[in-house]
This record gives structure tokens, C-alpha cells and sequence, in this order.
């Protein structure tokens, strides 16, 4: 069988792609529709999971990633293999409709394995997750920012395309049933290994309005994805605000951040909602300390990629039955260093801790940061995931921030 079409048959370069693809897109759907059913369990609030569930979902979701960049790569050496051939014409050219339909599915196809896997290796790109792409290259885009935005409108796009595409594959294999149920024409057969010739019909489908009908289906889909993304509520900070605290230092600027490794990878985010009321002085009191800080931080306001929604959940974070989290300390000075002792409470447990503190002032406005590890159990996080293989026991906390001092009255 030669390698390159003619007007009559596909060659089995053609034939390759073809099936190789369609054997891969069943395995990827199947992939992730296994791993989201996992994912389910591991935020569900009444079921039981183990490290083992965390373990394959995370394999899972690696293998469908890893799956979907390979059919992107192949899908634009498919396209471009048909630029270069001629097409076998179709068998039922001269029914209009059907065949019109025919070439709008394949443009559809086409199209789709380019922007399924593309949607889904921004929303990768542009979030945290503990699941990585298996390629030595791919974990980040140009272009695409760590932003929540971006991977709730990415996220939305992918399952809204995911869809066009298992529409156009079932009608794709319906055509094709009926081509040889039915017409009992080689539509089907000439795409089987082995060579075979078929005539095509006289009359063939244009180009304009297929291409036309499937463009109009990609722009409805990318709408609606990018609509329900810009609305998704985990594009924005949950719960409500906390109120402006009064403070001798008032805050300009500053991110809190949070690190996590679950199954071997850093998982980062931060907290978008915090106050922070702060009391400072240059000269110390008699018994070296400078003053004090109240930090209150949101729990809801949590942005930690993937795993946002598992984190603030009852078994972690637990945001809603304790909304905010407080960190209490001093501030002292302890062998020539500024140090924050004090005690931090998050859910229903308060431990003390002593974190220094790297400060400058100038012309009356403070940069500060700090960096802090704790260990998620003495707070009752995660207490089910006993495996730091699974969900490492340290949590790293990092801050930073700009004050202006207050007017004084």
C-alpha cells in the first residue's frame, strides 16, 4: 500500500494518523473522566479516601495531559500531511446536505484536536497542580500568567470544546455506519488497512459553507466557555471580605503565599483577603520589643491551583465552619534580628511560633517579609493523609508587604 493518497484512496500514512488518533482520544476521554470521578471522591465531604486515591488520581490526571499534548503535536503533523495530499473525493458528493454536513464534521475534528488540548495545556499552565505534564517541557506557556482568571476561563473553554469534539466523533463514526450499513459503499473500507480504490460521485461539496458552520460552532463554544469562565466563582475570592483594620502602619501593598508538595511536586498559591493591624517602633521598650502585629487572613480567599477546593475543605482548611485564620505575635529583638513571637491559630488549634522578621524603613514607609514552616497536623489538616508521599507534612508560608507609617494627630 503506498504511503500517499490519490484521488481514489488514503495511503497509509493517512491511515496511521487516523487511527492512532482515534485509539488515543478514547484513551484520553476515558483517562479523564476517570480522574475527574476521582478528584469528585477526594472533595466529596462523605467519602472516605485514602493516599491511594490521591496516588492514582494524580497518575491519571498526569496520563491525560500527557496524552492530550501528544494528540496536539500529531494532530498539526496530520494537518499538515493533508495540505500536502490530495483528498479522496466523496462517494455521496451529489447528496448536498449529507455531504455538506460530512465536510463540516471534518473541519470540526480537525479544528478540535487542536483546541481541546490546547485549551486544556493553558488551564495547566496557568494553575498549580500536583498532576504534571510528562514531556520535559510544557509545565508553563509563554504568555499564559499563574492567574485564576486565565484557569477558569481555560478550564471552561476545554470542557465546553471537549464536548464539540465527542460530538463531532459521533457523528463522524454515525456517517460512517451508515455509509456501509446502509449506502454499503467503501467509505469506510478505503480507510482499513490495505488499498482500496473507489470512485468517487462527479459532484463534491464546497468548502465555504462547511468551514463557515464549524467556525460559527468553534465561536459559540469559545463564548460560552469564556463567559461561564469569567463567571466561575473560582475565579474570584469566596466569602465575605474582611473589614479595614485600624493600624499605626498602614498596609500599601503585600501577598501572602502558601507552598505545599503533594505526590513529590509544589503545589503554590496564596491568600487574597488578609489584614494586618501593626504596631512598630524603632527604639524598643526596656524590654526589647518594638510592638506588636494582628494578622487576620480569609480562609476562603485561597487560591492554591487544582487543589483549591480539596484544601478549604472540611478535611483541611475547613473555610467554612473557620473562616479566618489569626496570627498573633510581638515584635522583639532577639540576638541583633527582628522576630515575630507569637502564636498562630488556624481551624481550632493555636500553637506558638517565632518567626524573624526582615525589615527596612525609609522616609516613612516599611518593606517587610518573613517566611515561616509549620507542620499541617499540629493544626488538624489533612490528619487522613498520613503519607508524606502523598501530601508532605510542612507547609511553607512566605509574606511580604509595604506600610506607610500613620499621620500622627
Amino acid at each position: 500500500m503506498a504511503r500517499g493518497n490519490t484521488h481514489l484512496t488514503y495511503g497509509s500514512v493517512t491511515k496511521t494518523f487516523h487511527w492512532t488518533i482515534a485509539l488515543m482520544i478514547a484513551a484520553m476521554f476515558a483517562l479523564g473522566w476517570s480522574a475527574r470521578t476521582l478528584a469528585g471522591w477526594i472533595e466529596a465531604p462523605d467519602i472516605i479516601t485514602t493516599d491511594a486515591t490521591i496516588t492514582w488520581a494524580k497518575l491519571l490526571f498526569s496520563m491525560h495531559k500527557t496524552l492530550g499534548i501528544t494528540i496536539f503535536f500529531l494532530a498539526i503533523l496530520r494537518i499538515l500531511w493533508a495540505i500536502s495530499q490530495p483528498k479522496p473525493g466523496l462517494l455521496n458528493g451529489d447528496n448536498a446536505a449529507e455531504a455538506t454536513l460530512a465536510e463540516a464534521v471534518h473541519w470540526l475534528l480537525y479544528g478540535s484536536l487542536i483546541a481541546v488540548p490546547l485549551s486544556g495545556w493553558v488551564y495547566h499552565a496557568s494553575t498549580t497542580g500536583y498532576a504534571p505534564i510528562w514531556w520535559s517541557f510544557g509545565q508553563n506557556l509563554p504568555f499564559v500568567p499563574k492567574d485564576a482568571q486565565v484557569a477558569a476561563i481555560s478550564a471552561a473553554v476545554h470542557f465546553i470544546l471537549q464536548w464539540v469534539l465527542a460530538g463531532a466523533i459521533l457523528l463522524h463514526v454515525a456517517g460512517a455506519v451508515k455509509h456501509h450499513v446502509i449506502d454499503r459503499d467503501a467509505t469506510l473500507r478505503r480507510m482499513l488497512p490495505g488499498r482500496m480504490d473507489a470512485i468517487p460521485t462527479r459532484d463534491q461539496p464546497g468548502h465555504t459553507l462547511p468551514i463557515l458552520a464549524a467556525l460559527a460552532i468553534w465561536a459559540a463554544a469559545l463564548g460560552a466557555g469564556a463567559w461561564a469562565g469569567w463567571l466561575s466563582p473560582a475565579a474570584t475570592p469566596q466569602g465575605a471580605a474582611l473589614a479595614e483594620v485600624q493600624s499605626d502602619w498602614a498596609v500599601q501593598d503585600g501577598a501572602l503565599n502558601i507552598a505545599i508538595t503533594q505526590g513529590g511536586s509544589e503545589v503554590t498559591g496564596r491568600f487574597d483577603d488578609w489584614t494586618a493591624s501593626i504596631s512598630y517602633s524603632e527604639t524598643p521598650d526596656a524590654g526589647g520589643r518594638h510592638g506588636d502585629v494582628t494578622v487576620t487572613v480569609a480562609i476562603p480567599s485561597l487560591s492554591l491551583g487544582s487543589v483549591t477546593d480539596q484544601a478549604t475543605g472540611p478535611d483541611y482548611l475547613a473555610a467554612e465552619a473557620w473562616p479566618t485564620a489569626t496570627f498573633e505575635a510581638d515584635l522583639v529583638e532577639r540576638e541583633g534580628a527582628l522576630v515575630a513571637d507569637g502564636t498562630l491559630r488556624i481551624r481550632d488549634r493555636q500553637m506558638p511560633v517565632s518567626m524573624p522578621v526582615r525589615l527596612a524603613i525609609e522616609n516613612g514607609t516599611a518593606d517587610a517579609s518573613g517566611s515561616l514552616t509549620i507542620d499541617r497536623r499540629d493544626y488538624a489538616v489533612g490528619l487522613e493523609m498520613k503519607d508524606e508521599g502523598t501530601l508532605a507534612f510542612d507547609v511553607e508560608i512566605d509574606w511580604q508587604l509595604t506600610a506607610a507609617r500613620a499621620p500622627q494627630d
